[in-house]
């Protein structure tokens, strides 16, 4: 199978149900330009759901530890879900990153994998497939997330137990989708006991979010998210809010990797930092339909059925802290297993640095637990 071959329209690719393996090629997936993972690696093509629960398709990338696996009962397999890639098809697709050796949550993976765990991530929908990409709207980015596992565990190649311990991980834009993937599960998933997950700075209130980051110069993630309204809820026609110059700038951030986005929008906004109001007729933001799905969309009012570690920086730029702490106690407060981590003094890339130890290692703790359990206390 080729990752690469004819699309499959929508009525063939809901005909196969959620999580099903379409096709898978091997590749090369890199760390940087030069230098291998150490990790066999496919890129795969699978089924998922839409926000409104339509099917779609997806790309994303399977790596398997070239080491055996020397731990307890079978090899993990940890859900990652990277963060924000960008909104361009081809290169914000994690996947074609890989390729490349140009993904920056590389030095992440790598360590997962030196684990010995095996690792789904998934491009998000738009990334790497048909359509737009609907930036955090978790609805749509949590199915993804527990589809990719699905199909890694039906990727003959990469030989999975598909009774194996589970865990998702996932920071900033990766942390809202592995945050629903973990509220999704028991209903959307049940065949995927998870273990545990780690949920890291994850933009969990876009309406939270706007009044954080309007005026700043990280205000123009904002037309990420109006572009990721318009992907996720075509219906709401988000665009017509924007005035000329708000379309042309939107129409060149959907174009844009996160780095080139950074640059452009950062540096903008450092010399003359603006609303997001200077480019509407009306903010879509306050749009009543608008507001309603963004609510649907807003993390927190589920209880994941595993262990979870959230966390968030103290200093953050970019997510506010009081979100991480907000969705901890919503969480808590609906009977989750909770564990909650500040990261003092870290802003929004060091905060990335400082999550992954500890994520890594309560997962650890919870896939090492999940494995010693007996097949029977498990649901086998």
């Amino acid at each position: 199978m080729t990752a690469d071959t004819n699309r499959l329209d929508e009525a063939a690719v809901g005909a196969f149900g959620p999580g099903r393996l379409l096709a898978a090629e091997p590749m090369t997936a890199r760390m940087l330009p030069g230098l291998k993972l150490p990790a066999r690696a496919w890129r795969i093509s699978y089924t998922s759901t839409t926000v409104t629960g339509a099917p779609t398709q997806v790309t994303g990338t399977v790596l398997v530890p070239n080491t055996p696996w020397r731990g307890p009962g079978s090899r993990p397999l940890v859900g990652y879900a990277v963060g924000t890639q960008g909104l361009a098809s081809t290169v914000a697709a994690a996947s074609w990153q890989l390729r490349f050796g140009l993904e920056y949550e590389s030095v992440f993976l790598r360590a997962a994998l030196n684990r010995g765990w095996a690792l789904a991530v998934t491009d998000y929908p738009g990334l790497g497939s048909p359509g737009l990409h609907p930036y955090v709207m978790g609805r749509a980015l949590g199915p993804a997330v527990l589809d990719s596992m699905r199909a890694a565990r039906r990727l003959p190649g990469a030989d999975l137990d598909p009774d194996g311990p589970l865990g998702i991980y996932g920071y900033s834009e990766g942390g809202n989708a592995a945050g629903w993937a973990l509220q999704l599960q028991p209903t959307y998933a049940p065949d995927l006991e998870l273990a545990g997950g780690a949920v890291g700075s994850a933009p969990a209130d876009m309406l939270d979010m706007v009044k954080f980051l309007d005026g700043t110069p990280a205000a123009f993630l904002l037309f990420y998210g109006v572009l990721g309204i318009e992907a996720a809820y075509p219906e709401l026609n988000v665009l017509q809010h924007l005035n000329p110059q708000g379309r042309v700038l939107a129409a060149l951030f959907r174009r844009t990797h996160i780095a080139a986005a950074g640059l452009l929008g950062v540096g903008a906004g450092l010399l003359v930092p603006t609303r997001v109001s200077t480019y509407c007729h009306r903010l879509p933001f306050e749009v009543p339909e608008v507001k309603a799905r963004l609510l649907e969309n807003r993390l927190g009012g589920i209880a994941p059925a595993a262990p979870v570690l959230v966390a968030g920086g103290t200093a953050e730029q970019v997510i506010p802290y009081p979100q991480a702490v907000r969705l901890a106690e919503e969480w808590k407060a609906l009977g989750a297993d909770l564990t909650m981590r500040t990261l003092k003094g870290r802003e929004h890339i060091g905060g990335a640095m400082a999550f992954a130890g500890p994520a890594m290692r309560f997962l650890s703790e919870r896939l090492t637990e999940q494995s010693d359990a007996p097949a029977l206390q498990r649901g086998a």
